[in-house]
Protein backbone atom coordinates (compact mmCIF):
# COMPACT_ATOMS: atom_id res chain seq x y z
CA UNK A 1 0.00 0.00 0.00
CA UNK A 2 1.23 3.89 -0.88
CA UNK A 3 0.18 6.79 0.45
CA UNK A 4 0.11 10.06 -1.21
CA UNK A 5 0.01 13.16 1.32
CA UNK A 6 -1.01 16.31 -0.43
CA UNK A 7 -2.06 20.08 0.07
CA UNK A 8 -5.14 20.29 -2.51
CA UNK A 9 -3.02 21.54 -5.13
CA UNK A 10 0.29 19.45 -5.29
CA UNK A 11 1.62 16.36 -3.64
CA UNK A 12 3.73 16.79 0.17
CA UNK A 13 4.87 13.13 0.39
CA UNK A 14 5.02 9.44 -1.14
CA UNK A 15 5.25 6.72 0.91
CA UNK A 16 5.19 3.10 1.40
CA UNK A 17 2.39 2.14 4.67
CA UNK A 18 5.82 0.84 6.63
CA UNK A 19 7.23 4.72 6.29
CA UNK A 20 9.63 4.31 3.07
CA UNK A 21 9.79 7.52 0.53
CA UNK A 22 9.43 6.88 -2.85
CA UNK A 23 10.61 9.68 -5.34
CA UNK A 24 8.18 11.75 -7.33
CA UNK A 25 7.95 14.82 -9.55
CA UNK A 26 7.25 17.62 -7.56
CA UNK A 27 5.84 19.74 -10.70
CA UNK A 28 3.75 17.17 -11.68
CA UNK A 29 -0.62 17.01 -10.02
CA UNK A 30 -1.70 14.99 -7.48
CA UNK A 31 -3.66 12.95 -10.54
CA UNK A 32 -0.59 12.76 -12.57
CA UNK A 33 1.62 11.73 -9.51
CA UNK A 34 -1.19 8.46 -8.86
CA UNK A 35 -0.84 7.75 -13.04
CA UNK A 36 2.65 7.46 -12.17
CA UNK A 37 2.45 5.53 -9.30
CA UNK A 38 0.06 2.91 -10.92
CA UNK A 39 2.22 2.20 -13.80
CA UNK A 40 5.31 1.29 -11.24
CA UNK A 41 3.69 -0.10 -8.73
CA UNK A 42 0.77 -1.91 -10.60
CA UNK A 43 -0.10 -4.47 -7.93
CA UNK A 44 -0.48 -2.17 -5.05
CA UNK A 45 -3.64 -0.15 -3.42
CA UNK A 46 -2.79 3.75 -3.91
CA UNK A 47 -3.93 6.14 -1.14
CA UNK A 48 -4.54 9.86 -0.71
CA UNK A 49 -4.68 11.68 2.18
CA UNK A 50 -5.09 15.93 2.61
CA UNK A 51 -1.73 16.38 5.07
CA UNK A 52 -3.63 17.97 7.44
CA UNK A 53 -5.72 15.31 8.32
CA UNK A 54 -2.27 12.86 8.44
CA UNK A 55 -3.00 12.08 11.90
CA UNK A 56 -6.05 11.03 11.51
CA UNK A 57 -5.52 8.65 8.41
CA UNK A 58 -6.84 4.81 9.80
CA UNK A 59 -4.28 2.49 7.60
CA UNK A 60 -5.54 -0.32 9.41
CA UNK A 61 -9.07 0.18 8.80
CA UNK A 62 -8.27 1.10 5.30
CA UNK A 63 -6.72 -2.49 4.61
CA UNK A 64 -9.78 -4.12 6.36
CA UNK A 65 -12.76 -2.42 4.33
CA UNK A 66 -10.39 -1.97 1.41
CA UNK A 67 -10.91 -5.61 0.53
CA UNK A 68 -10.63 -6.28 -2.99
CA UNK A 69 -9.47 -3.92 -6.14
CA UNK A 70 -12.76 -2.73 -8.01
CA UNK A 71 -13.54 -0.24 -5.27
CA UNK A 72 -12.64 3.24 -4.52
CA UNK A 73 -13.15 4.95 -1.41
CA UNK A 74 -12.72 8.28 -0.01
CA UNK A 75 -14.46 10.14 3.19
CA UNK A 76 -15.20 13.35 3.45
CA UNK A 77 -14.91 15.64 6.76
CA UNK A 78 -17.36 18.23 5.95
CA UNK A 79 -21.22 18.54 5.25
CA UNK A 80 -19.89 20.64 2.10
CA UNK A 81 -19.30 17.94 -0.97
CA UNK A 82 -18.02 19.25 -3.90
CA UNK A 83 -20.35 20.30 -6.15
CA UNK A 84 -23.03 21.37 -3.83
CA UNK A 85 -26.55 20.56 -2.89
CA UNK A 86 -27.59 22.41 -6.15
CA UNK A 87 -26.81 18.80 -8.02
CA UNK A 88 -29.81 17.58 -6.78
CA UNK A 89 -31.59 19.57 -9.15
CA UNK A 90 -30.61 17.39 -11.97
CA UNK A 91 -29.75 14.22 -10.16
CA UNK A 92 -32.30 12.04 -8.33
CA UNK A 93 -30.37 8.59 -7.13
CA UNK A 94 -29.67 8.65 -2.92
CA UNK A 95 -25.93 8.52 -4.31
CA UNK A 96 -26.24 12.00 -3.56
CA UNK A 97 -27.47 12.30 0.18
CA UNK A 98 -24.53 11.00 1.86
CA UNK A 99 -24.51 9.46 5.25
CA UNK A 100 -21.25 10.08 6.87
CA UNK A 101 -21.67 7.85 9.60
CA UNK A 102 -21.73 4.66 7.70
CA UNK A 103 -20.44 3.33 4.39
CA UNK A 104 -22.39 4.78 1.81
CA UNK A 105 -22.45 4.46 -1.71
CA UNK A 106 -21.51 6.95 -3.67
CA UNK A 107 -20.07 8.18 -6.37
CA UNK A 108 -19.52 11.97 -4.38
CA UNK A 109 -15.35 11.22 -3.64
CA UNK A 110 -13.18 13.45 -1.58
CA UNK A 111 -9.74 14.74 -1.82
CA UNK A 112 -9.54 14.88 2.18
CA UNK A 113 -8.32 10.83 1.93
CA UNK A 114 -9.34 8.03 -0.10
CA UNK A 115 -8.16 4.68 -1.70
CA UNK A 116 -8.02 3.31 -5.32
CA UNK A 117 -5.93 0.40 -6.51
CA UNK A 118 -3.41 0.95 -9.25
CA UNK A 119 -5.20 -1.34 -11.83
CA UNK A 120 -8.25 1.01 -11.99
CA UNK A 121 -6.16 3.81 -12.12
CA UNK A 122 -4.10 1.71 -15.23
CA UNK A 123 -7.38 0.99 -17.22
CA UNK A 124 -8.06 5.10 -17.14
CA UNK A 125 -4.82 6.00 -18.71
CA UNK A 126 -5.25 8.42 -21.77
CA UNK A 127 -8.74 7.44 -21.34
CA UNK A 128 -9.93 10.25 -19.22
CA UNK A 129 -8.32 13.70 -18.27
CA UNK A 130 -6.01 14.21 -15.52
CA UNK A 131 -7.26 17.73 -14.06
CA UNK A 132 -5.35 19.48 -12.71
CA UNK A 133 -8.43 19.97 -9.66
CA UNK A 134 -7.71 16.81 -7.87
CA UNK A 135 -11.18 16.63 -6.01
CA UNK A 136 -12.75 16.85 -10.07
CA UNK A 137 -10.23 14.75 -11.10
CA UNK A 138 -11.75 12.26 -8.29
CA UNK A 139 -15.60 12.95 -8.78
CA UNK A 140 -15.16 12.64 -12.59
CA UNK A 141 -13.27 9.11 -12.22
CA UNK A 142 -16.08 7.81 -10.38
CA UNK A 143 -18.98 9.18 -12.00
CA UNK A 144 -17.75 7.36 -14.97
CA UNK A 145 -16.85 4.49 -13.56
CA UNK A 146 -19.93 3.34 -11.18
CA UNK A 147 -21.76 2.51 -13.78
CA UNK A 148 -19.12 0.17 -15.20
CA UNK A 149 -18.68 -1.62 -12.06
CA UNK A 150 -16.47 0.06 -9.86
CA UNK A 151 -17.70 -0.12 -6.02
CA UNK A 152 -17.37 3.58 -4.62
CA UNK A 153 -17.95 4.45 -0.94
CA UNK A 154 -17.71 6.91 1.38
CA UNK A 155 -15.97 5.17 4.05
CA UNK A 156 -15.74 7.36 7.50
CA UNK A 157 -13.54 4.91 8.98
CA UNK A 158 -10.72 5.81 6.77
CA UNK A 159 -10.32 8.99 9.03
CA UNK A 160 -12.23 7.35 11.83
CA UNK A 161 -15.41 9.22 11.58
CA UNK A 162 -13.75 12.70 12.04
CA UNK A 163 -15.86 15.66 11.52
CA UNK A 164 -15.17 19.25 10.13
CA UNK A 165 -17.28 22.17 10.21
CA UNK A 166 -16.74 24.94 7.07
CA UNK A 167 -18.46 27.43 5.17
CA UNK A 168 -20.64 26.53 2.64
CA UNK A 169 -19.66 28.00 -0.78
CA UNK A 170 -21.13 26.99 -4.66
CA UNK A 171 -18.92 27.21 -7.43
CA UNK A 172 -20.92 27.49 -10.12
CA UNK A 173 -18.68 27.34 -13.07
CA UNK A 174 -17.08 24.17 -11.72
CA UNK A 175 -20.81 22.87 -10.68
CA UNK A 176 -22.31 23.94 -14.44
CA UNK A 177 -18.86 22.86 -16.26
CA UNK A 178 -19.31 19.03 -14.19
CA UNK A 179 -23.03 18.43 -15.57
CA UNK A 180 -22.01 19.16 -19.23
CA UNK A 181 -19.36 16.75 -19.08
CA UNK A 182 -21.06 13.69 -17.31
CA UNK A 183 -24.80 14.17 -18.25
CA UNK A 184 -26.81 14.99 -21.58
CA UNK A 185 -26.65 18.56 -22.36
CA UNK A 186 -30.51 19.33 -21.44
CA UNK A 187 -29.48 18.74 -17.94
CA UNK A 188 -27.22 22.22 -18.52
CA UNK A 189 -30.18 23.98 -18.97
CA UNK A 190 -32.22 22.41 -16.64
CA UNK A 191 -30.36 22.92 -13.75
CA UNK A 192 -30.39 26.94 -15.16
CA UNK A 193 -34.24 27.10 -15.07
CA UNK A 194 -34.09 25.43 -11.72
CA UNK A 195 -31.76 27.72 -10.15
CA UNK A 196 -34.09 30.58 -11.40
CA UNK A 197 -37.30 29.13 -10.67
CA UNK A 198 -36.34 27.74 -6.84
CA UNK A 199 -33.43 30.25 -5.93
CA UNK A 200 -33.90 32.89 -8.36
CA UNK A 201 -30.64 32.47 -9.33
CA UNK A 202 -29.40 33.10 -12.81
CA UNK A 203 -25.63 32.14 -13.18
CA UNK A 204 -25.65 32.95 -17.08
CA UNK A 205 -21.60 33.27 -17.85
CA UNK A 206 -20.76 29.57 -15.83
CA UNK A 207 -24.23 28.13 -18.17
CA UNK A 208 -22.18 29.85 -21.39
CA UNK A 209 -18.84 28.92 -20.01
CA UNK A 210 -19.56 24.79 -19.75
CA UNK A 211 -20.20 24.78 -23.24
CA UNK A 212 -16.64 25.42 -24.15
CA UNK A 213 -15.82 21.68 -22.52
CA UNK A 214 -17.01 18.27 -24.02
CA UNK A 215 -18.77 15.69 -22.83
CA UNK A 216 -16.42 12.51 -20.66
CA UNK A 217 -17.01 9.44 -22.14
CA UNK A 218 -16.33 5.83 -20.69
CA UNK A 219 -15.88 4.19 -23.94
CA UNK A 220 -12.91 1.83 -24.34
CA UNK A 221 -12.77 1.53 -20.39
CA UNK A 222 -13.47 -1.97 -19.32
CA UNK A 223 -12.92 -2.72 -15.21
CA UNK A 224 -14.10 -6.42 -16.21
CA UNK A 225 -10.64 -7.31 -16.41
CA UNK A 226 -9.97 -6.41 -12.71
CA UNK A 227 -10.37 -9.44 -10.39
CA UNK A 228 -12.48 -9.34 -7.69
CA UNK A 229 -11.74 -11.31 -4.78
CA UNK A 230 -13.24 -10.40 -1.61
CA UNK A 231 -10.73 -10.66 1.99
CA UNK A 232 -14.01 -10.79 4.05
CA UNK A 233 -16.60 -13.61 4.45
CA UNK A 234 -19.86 -13.04 4.06
CA UNK A 235 -21.41 -16.84 3.99
CA UNK A 236 -20.52 -19.09 6.29
CA UNK A 237 -23.42 -21.38 6.93
CA UNK A 238 -24.52 -20.88 3.03
CA UNK A 239 -28.33 -21.67 4.02
CA UNK A 240 -30.61 -19.66 2.59
CA UNK A 241 -35.29 -19.26 3.12
CA UNK A 242 -36.95 -18.56 -0.06
CA UNK A 243 -39.59 -15.90 0.98
CA UNK A 244 -42.78 -15.95 -1.63
CA UNK A 245 -46.01 -13.93 -1.33
CA UNK A 246 -48.19 -15.56 -3.79
CA UNK A 247 -52.30 -14.70 -4.74
CA UNK A 248 -54.03 -17.50 -7.25
CA UNK A 249 -50.98 -18.60 -9.05
CA UNK A 250 -51.44 -22.22 -7.98
CA UNK A 251 -49.47 -23.77 -11.06
CA UNK A 252 -47.07 -20.84 -11.12
CA UNK A 253 -45.45 -21.54 -7.80
CA UNK A 254 -46.05 -25.25 -8.53
CA UNK A 255 -43.28 -24.98 -11.48
CA UNK A 256 -41.20 -23.05 -9.65
CA UNK A 257 -41.23 -24.71 -6.47
CA UNK A 258 -39.76 -27.74 -8.58
CA UNK A 259 -37.30 -25.32 -9.92
CA UNK A 260 -35.97 -25.13 -6.01
CA UNK A 261 -36.34 -29.10 -5.57
CA UNK A 262 -33.94 -29.71 -8.12
CA UNK A 263 -31.39 -26.41 -7.17
CA UNK A 264 -27.50 -28.04 -6.32
CA UNK A 265 -27.47 -25.97 -2.98
CA UNK A 266 -31.13 -26.94 -1.40
CA UNK A 267 -33.10 -23.89 0.47
CA UNK A 268 -33.54 -24.58 3.83
CA UNK A 269 -37.24 -23.72 3.93
CA UNK A 270 -39.72 -21.90 1.38
CA UNK A 271 -41.93 -19.35 3.50
CA UNK A 272 -45.29 -19.52 1.36
CA UNK A 273 -47.42 -16.35 2.15
CA UNK A 274 -50.99 -17.03 0.36
CA UNK A 275 -54.07 -14.82 0.15
CA UNK A 276 -57.33 -14.88 -0.44
CA UNK A 277 -59.59 -12.05 0.73
CA UNK A 278 -62.70 -14.67 0.41
CA UNK A 279 -63.63 -15.09 3.80
CA UNK A 280 -64.29 -18.70 4.40
CA UNK A 281 -61.65 -19.87 1.51
CA UNK A 282 -58.98 -22.54 1.90
CA UNK A 283 -55.79 -22.64 0.69
CA UNK A 284 -55.91 -23.95 -2.93
CA UNK A 285 -52.06 -24.54 -2.67
CA UNK A 286 -52.58 -29.10 -1.95
CA UNK A 287 -49.56 -29.92 -3.57
CA UNK A 288 -48.44 -28.37 -0.37
CA UNK A 289 -49.08 -31.11 1.51
CA UNK A 290 -49.59 -33.78 -0.90
CA UNK A 291 -46.36 -33.97 -2.32
CA UNK A 292 -42.63 -34.58 -0.79
CA UNK A 293 -40.20 -31.19 -0.47
CA UNK A 294 -36.61 -31.78 -0.15
CA UNK A 295 -37.18 -28.25 2.40
CA UNK A 296 -39.72 -27.02 4.66
CA UNK A 297 -42.22 -25.38 3.82
CA UNK A 298 -43.63 -23.00 5.77
CA UNK A 299 -47.16 -21.91 4.92
CA UNK A 300 -49.36 -19.38 5.78
CA UNK A 301 -52.89 -18.94 4.78
CA UNK A 302 -54.72 -15.24 5.53
CA UNK A 303 -57.79 -13.48 4.06
CA UNK A 304 -55.61 -9.63 3.68
CA UNK A 305 -54.03 -8.73 0.18
CA UNK A 306 -50.78 -7.18 -0.28
CA UNK A 307 -47.69 -7.76 -1.06
CA UNK A 308 -46.14 -5.42 1.42
CA UNK A 309 -47.89 -7.27 4.56
CA UNK A 310 -47.35 -10.39 3.37
CA UNK A 311 -43.86 -10.25 2.90
CA UNK A 312 -43.49 -8.82 6.62
CA UNK A 313 -45.47 -11.68 8.02
CA UNK A 314 -42.77 -14.26 5.61
CA UNK A 315 -39.63 -11.85 7.18
CA UNK A 316 -41.18 -12.77 10.87
CA UNK A 317 -40.44 -16.48 9.97
CA UNK A 318 -36.27 -16.52 8.54
CA UNK A 319 -34.05 -18.70 10.07
CA UNK A 320 -31.64 -19.39 7.56
CA UNK A 321 -28.20 -17.42 7.05
CA UNK A 322 -29.67 -15.70 3.74
CA UNK A 323 -32.98 -14.76 2.01
CA UNK A 324 -33.81 -14.97 -1.62
CA UNK A 325 -36.74 -12.71 -2.20
CA UNK A 326 -38.65 -14.34 -4.54
CA UNK A 327 -41.91 -13.78 -7.21
CA UNK A 328 -44.67 -16.73 -7.39
CA UNK A 329 -44.09 -16.56 -11.67
CA UNK A 330 -40.41 -16.81 -11.66
CA UNK A 331 -38.16 -19.52 -13.12
CA UNK A 332 -34.00 -20.46 -12.29
CA UNK A 333 -31.42 -22.67 -13.31
CA UNK A 334 -30.77 -25.89 -11.06
CA UNK A 335 -27.58 -23.82 -10.20
CA UNK A 336 -29.09 -20.39 -9.55
CA UNK A 337 -28.40 -20.58 -5.44
CA UNK A 338 -24.72 -21.47 -5.57
CA UNK A 339 -24.03 -19.43 -8.70
CA UNK A 340 -25.55 -16.29 -6.77
CA UNK A 341 -23.58 -17.77 -3.73
CA UNK A 342 -20.21 -17.62 -5.68
CA UNK A 343 -20.66 -14.30 -6.67
CA UNK A 344 -21.58 -12.97 -3.06
CA UNK A 345 -18.59 -14.56 -1.92
CA UNK A 346 -16.43 -12.76 -4.26
CA UNK A 347 -17.51 -9.33 -3.22
CA UNK A 348 -18.35 -9.49 -0.27
CA UNK A 349 -22.13 -7.62 -0.28
CA UNK A 350 -25.09 -8.53 2.36
CA UNK A 351 -27.63 -7.63 -0.59
CA UNK A 352 -27.98 -7.99 -4.39
CA UNK A 353 -30.53 -7.95 -6.84
CA UNK A 354 -30.91 -10.07 -9.72
CA UNK A 355 -31.52 -9.77 -13.46
CA UNK A 356 -34.78 -10.75 -14.45
CA UNK A 357 -35.95 -10.97 -17.94
CA UNK A 358 -39.60 -11.51 -19.67
CA UNK A 359 -40.31 -14.23 -21.97
CA UNK A 360 -39.46 -13.39 -25.59
CA UNK A 361 -37.21 -10.70 -24.05
CA UNK A 362 -33.17 -10.90 -23.89
CA UNK A 363 -31.28 -9.87 -21.20
CA UNK A 364 -29.37 -6.65 -21.32
CA UNK A 365 -26.99 -6.00 -18.74
CA UNK A 366 -23.80 -7.62 -17.98
CA UNK A 367 -22.09 -5.60 -15.47
CA UNK A 368 -22.30 -5.87 -11.64
CA UNK A 369 -22.63 -2.38 -10.13
CA UNK A 370 -23.91 -0.91 -7.06
CA UNK A 371 -27.78 -0.77 -7.40
CA UNK A 372 -29.93 2.74 -6.70
CA UNK A 373 -33.56 0.22 -5.95
CA UNK A 374 -33.79 -3.39 -4.76
CA UNK A 375 -35.79 -5.92 -6.05
CA UNK A 376 -38.12 -7.08 -3.67
CA UNK A 377 -39.00 -10.28 -5.68
CA UNK A 378 -35.56 -10.92 -7.49
CA UNK A 379 -32.90 -10.30 -4.46
CA UNK A 380 -30.83 -11.76 -1.55
CA UNK A 381 -29.83 -10.71 1.43
CA UNK A 382 -28.23 -11.50 4.83
CA UNK A 383 -30.71 -12.21 7.63
CA UNK A 384 -28.65 -9.92 9.71
CA UNK A 385 -28.94 -6.73 7.56
CA UNK A 386 -32.89 -7.41 7.73
CA UNK A 387 -33.05 -6.65 11.22
CA UNK A 388 -35.79 -3.50 11.75
CA UNK A 389 -36.18 -3.62 8.15
CA UNK A 390 -40.16 -3.99 6.72
CA UNK A 391 -42.02 -2.91 3.31
CA UNK A 392 -43.85 -0.32 4.88
CA UNK A 393 -47.88 -0.37 4.81
CA UNK A 394 -48.13 2.74 3.29
CA UNK A 395 -47.11 1.56 0.18
CA UNK A 396 -49.18 -1.55 -0.18
CA UNK A 397 -50.87 -1.26 -4.02
CA UNK A 398 -48.57 1.59 -4.98
CA UNK A 399 -45.40 1.86 -5.92
CA UNK A 400 -42.36 2.93 -4.25
CA UNK A 401 -42.42 -0.10 -1.16
CA UNK A 402 -38.80 -1.71 -3.16
CA UNK A 403 -36.96 1.63 -3.17
CA UNK A 404 -37.84 2.35 0.71
CA UNK A 405 -36.77 -1.13 1.45
CA UNK A 406 -33.86 -0.06 -0.52
CA UNK A 407 -33.43 3.03 1.38
CA UNK A 408 -33.64 1.15 4.97
CA UNK A 409 -30.71 -1.54 4.02
CA UNK A 410 -28.52 1.22 2.95
CA UNK A 411 -29.27 3.35 6.07
CA UNK A 412 -27.93 0.61 7.97
CA UNK A 413 -24.64 0.71 5.70
CA UNK A 414 -25.42 -2.50 3.67
CA UNK A 415 -25.11 -1.22 0.10
CA UNK A 416 -27.28 -3.31 -2.89
CA UNK A 417 -25.26 -4.41 -6.04
CA UNK A 418 -26.76 -5.64 -9.27
CA UNK A 419 -26.10 -9.01 -10.64
CA UNK A 420 -26.75 -9.84 -14.46
CA UNK A 421 -25.93 -13.66 -13.54
CA UNK A 422 -27.62 -15.54 -12.48
CA UNK A 423 -30.73 -15.03 -14.75
CA UNK A 424 -34.37 -14.91 -13.39
CA UNK A 425 -37.07 -15.97 -16.01
CA UNK A 426 -40.29 -13.36 -14.68
CA UNK A 427 -43.12 -14.73 -16.57
CA UNK A 428 -45.21 -12.15 -15.97
CA UNK A 429 -48.16 -14.70 -14.86
CA UNK A 430 -51.57 -12.73 -15.32
CA UNK A 431 -53.64 -11.87 -11.97
CA UNK A 432 -54.42 -14.47 -9.52
CA UNK A 433 -58.09 -15.09 -9.62
CA UNK A 434 -59.22 -13.68 -6.42
CA UNK A 435 -57.67 -9.93 -6.88
CA UNK A 436 -60.04 -7.16 -6.77
CA UNK A 437 -59.05 -3.49 -8.16
CA UNK A 438 -57.72 -1.28 -5.03
CA UNK A 439 -59.77 1.29 -4.71
CA UNK A 440 -58.02 4.38 -2.91
CA UNK A 441 -59.30 7.79 -0.80
CA UNK A 442 -58.61 10.04 -3.41
CA UNK A 443 -59.58 7.86 -6.62
CA UNK A 444 -62.54 10.41 -7.09
CA UNK A 445 -61.29 13.73 -5.77
CA UNK A 446 -62.30 15.97 -8.62
CA UNK A 447 -58.12 17.34 -9.02
CA UNK A 448 -56.34 13.71 -8.98
CA UNK A 449 -52.55 13.98 -7.13
CA UNK A 450 -49.61 13.48 -9.66
CA UNK A 451 -47.44 12.06 -8.94
CA UNK A 452 -49.04 9.24 -7.20
CA UNK A 453 -49.05 9.61 -3.39
CA UNK A 454 -46.97 6.52 -3.19
CA UNK A 455 -44.09 7.71 -5.05
CA UNK A 456 -44.24 11.11 -3.79
CA UNK A 457 -43.82 9.52 -0.32
CA UNK A 458 -41.08 8.00 -1.12
CA UNK A 459 -39.79 11.66 -2.57
CA UNK A 460 -40.51 13.38 0.54
CA UNK A 461 -39.08 10.94 3.01
CA UNK A 462 -35.65 10.51 1.06
CA UNK A 463 -35.06 12.99 -1.83
CA UNK A 464 -33.58 16.77 -0.78
CA UNK A 465 -35.29 19.53 -1.33
CA UNK A 466 -33.41 20.34 -4.69
CA UNK A 467 -34.03 16.82 -5.83
CA UNK A 468 -37.86 16.68 -5.22
CA UNK A 469 -37.93 20.48 -6.91
CA UNK A 470 -36.01 19.24 -9.18
CA UNK A 471 -38.40 16.23 -10.21
CA UNK A 472 -40.87 18.07 -9.85
CA UNK A 473 -40.05 20.20 -13.19
CA UNK A 474 -38.80 17.66 -15.19
CA UNK A 475 -42.05 15.56 -14.28
CA UNK A 476 -44.25 19.09 -15.52
CA UNK A 477 -42.37 18.34 -18.99
CA UNK A 478 -43.15 15.05 -19.29
CA UNK A 479 -46.60 15.01 -18.22
CA UNK A 480 -47.72 17.61 -20.50
CA UNK A 481 -47.90 15.19 -23.63
CA UNK A 482 -50.02 12.78 -22.01
CA UNK A 483 -52.74 14.85 -20.75
CA UNK A 484 -55.25 17.05 -22.36
CA UNK A 485 -55.07 20.70 -21.26
CA UNK A 486 -53.35 22.57 -24.14
CA UNK A 487 -53.07 25.89 -23.06
CA UNK A 488 -49.44 25.86 -21.04
CA UNK A 489 -51.05 28.19 -18.57
CA UNK A 490 -54.26 26.28 -17.38
CA UNK A 491 -51.84 23.32 -17.68
CA UNK A 492 -49.58 25.01 -15.00
CA UNK A 493 -52.14 26.02 -12.76
CA UNK A 494 -53.64 22.32 -12.89
CA UNK A 495 -50.42 20.55 -12.64
CA UNK A 496 -49.48 23.20 -8.99
CA UNK A 497 -53.55 21.17 -7.88
CA UNK A 498 -52.19 18.29 -9.15
CA UNK A 499 -49.07 18.51 -6.96
CA UNK A 500 -49.55 19.73 -4.04
CA UNK A 501 -52.87 17.07 -3.63
CA UNK A 502 -50.25 14.28 -3.68
CA UNK A 503 -48.25 15.81 -0.88
CA UNK A 504 -51.10 15.84 0.79
CA UNK A 505 -52.36 12.56 0.26
CA UNK A 506 -48.62 11.42 0.47
CA UNK A 507 -48.67 12.96 4.42
CA UNK A 508 -51.62 11.49 5.01
CA UNK A 509 -49.98 7.92 3.66
CA UNK A 510 -47.12 8.81 6.32
CA UNK A 511 -49.78 8.49 9.09
CA UNK A 512 -50.38 4.65 8.07
CA UNK A 513 -48.21 2.30 10.60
Amino acid sequence: MIVVYHSIVKVDEVIFVDGQQIPFDTRDSIAVVLSKLAQQFSSEAIVWCNSIFKQYLQVASITTEFHHAKMMLSYNPTDLDFLGDDLGYIEAFLYLNINRNISYPTWRMSSAAGVLHASVLLELENKIAKDTNFEYYLNSLAKLFMPLGLLCYSEPKLLNGLRVEVQSKTNFFTLFRFVKQHYKAVWVYLLLLNLFLYERKFPIVPFLFAFFFKRRSATGIDLECIPVASSKKVVTQGTVDVLIPTIGRKAYLYDFLLDLKQQTILPSSVIIVEQNPVLGSNSELDYLKDESWPFEIKHTFIHQTGACNARNIALNQITSEWVFFADDDIRIDRTFIEDTFKQITAYDIQAVSIQSYHPNAKPIDSVIRQWHTFGGGSSFVASESLKGCSFPLAYEFGFGEDFDFGVQLRSKGYDILYFPNPLILHLKAPMGGFRTKQVFKWQDASIQPKPSPTVMLYFIKNYSKQQLSGYKTTLFFKYFKFQKIRNPLMYYKNFKKQWEQSIYWANELRKIV
